[in-house]
């Protein structure tokens, strides 16, 4: 009798035995014995199913600063708990569209550097590939720390409100279950906290954790910050970026300036002094404030702040260009006034917000917002590559030595 045959009658037979015994056999066992004994489906025969399981989420919270944050706790989750995660793509709110865009998540960036630090594969590739047999209609809980208001009492009501629907709908995707996991949380430095997930939600029962949201805390924290070492941008916008520099910035140095001051940012910099550690303000007071306090001038810093400081760098480091990204008002007549002899660059109208990252993280030095995490994304990756970063209306202090 042939070795495939042994295995074929093996398999059989535990298939057999337990059924008759009234065990209800998993997907993701049916899935492992069924690959092993080469009795899988043809589409499915050279995939690796992660028999530790997978995560999924809605990356549902604010545009790409925000996502950017929470994607890296993400990760951090994932492999605290030893199973896949699925790359979501990155949720756009475009102007020639009415509802939300999902762009996928290789787009931007290359999926190989995060296989050295953890498992992933991109939400295209799961929902095609593998979602069909391990995750499949009828059978796709939802995981929520607790209910969400919306038509089902006591449940997730994942789908209800945008981005939610739109992000599900994108991939065809119906819940069949809410699961409510609170207390638990997503506090990745605690071993205990880790092994509560894993025992609760074993991956023999739960295949698939998919959660409403990202399972992850916001802003980022200092420690999952410095996974941003693996977001190595994709080969099409390294190319812009590389192009775009070469194109319209030939004389260098040249500084790179982040302008966050439109009418949404001018209202929540409102809140900024109740709220000290609001959005990405960490990167620049500490964790607890131990670098300096939080400003209203850090937040929207005066044309003034913003063209005195300018100059300063300008002349500090021998920049001849200077390259604007900003959401609202690129102050180019005021710089104009200040370094007339410097040239200024920006994108063409409408600029593509993911160059601008691209080509910021390429200057010779990098002026940003001490609360957008648009900047945040920025100075990781220039921390990464050890290069120069400052803030408006910020001045680093040195921390106070307690005796």
């Amino acid at each position: 009798m042939g070795r495939g045959m042994c295995l074929y009658l093996c398999v059989f037979q535990i298939l057999t035995i337990k059924m008759a015994q009234g065990i209800k056999l998993s997907k993701l066992f049916l899935a492992v014995l069924l690959l092993s004994s080469g009795m899988w489906h043809s589409t499915a025969e050279d995939l690796n199913i992660d028999p530790n399981g997978y995560i999924v989420y809605c990356p549902c919270m604010g545009r790409f600063g925000n996502q950017a944050d929470q994607f890296l706790g993400s990760l951090a989750f994932a492999k605290a708990v030893n199973r896949t995660l699925v790359l979501p793509p990155w949720v756009e709110y475009r102007k020639t569209s009415h509802k939300a865009v999902m762009e996928p998540f290789d787009t931007y960036f290359q999926v190989k550097p995060f296989l050295q630090y953890h498992r992933v594969i991109t939400m295209e590739l799961f929902m095609e590939n593998l979602a069909p047999y391990i995750w499949p209609p009828g059978k796709r809980k939802v995981f929520c720390y607790a209910a969400r208001h919306g038509a089902k009492q006591d449940e997730c009501n994942a789908k209800d409100g945008s981005p939610f629907g739109p992000f599900w709908d994108w991939f065809n995707v119906n819940f069949d279950e809410s699961v409510i996991f609170g207390p638990l949380f997503y506090d990745t430095e605690s071993p205990m906290a880790m092994s509560q997930w894993q025992e609760k939600y074993p991956s023999e029962e739960y295949p698939v954790l998919a959660f409403v949201g990202p399972p992850a805390g916001f802003p980022v924290s200092a420690y999952h910050a410095k996974l941003h070492k693996y977001m190595k941008w994709s080969e099409q916008y390294s190319n812009m970026a590389d192009i775009f520099i070469k194109d319209k910035i030939p004389d260098r140095p040249f500084i790179g300036i982040h302008l966050r001051n439109g009418p949404d940012f001018e209202r929540a910099c409102e809140h900024v002094t109740s709220t000290p550690t609001m959005f990405a303000a960490k990167q620049c007071i500490g964790e607890r404030g131990e670098y300096g306090p939080t400003t209203h001038e850090m937040c929207l810093p005066s044309t003034n702040t913003v063209t005195q400081q300018l100059k300063k760098e300008v002349e500090k480091h021998g920049a001849k260009t200077v390259f604007i990204a900003t959401d609202y008002n690129d102050l180019m007549s005021e710089f104009a006034q200040v370094i007339p002899t410097v040239k200024l660059v920006k994108q063409p109208f409408p600029a593509n917000p993911l160059l601008d990252l691209a080509v910021l993280g390429r200057s010779d030095h990098f002026i940003g917002n001490c609360i957008s995490t648009f900047t945040a994304f920025v100075k990781r990756e220039r921390d990464t590559n050890r290069a120069s970063t400052s803030f408006w209306a910020f001045q680093k202090r040195r921390k106070r030595i307690e005796l």
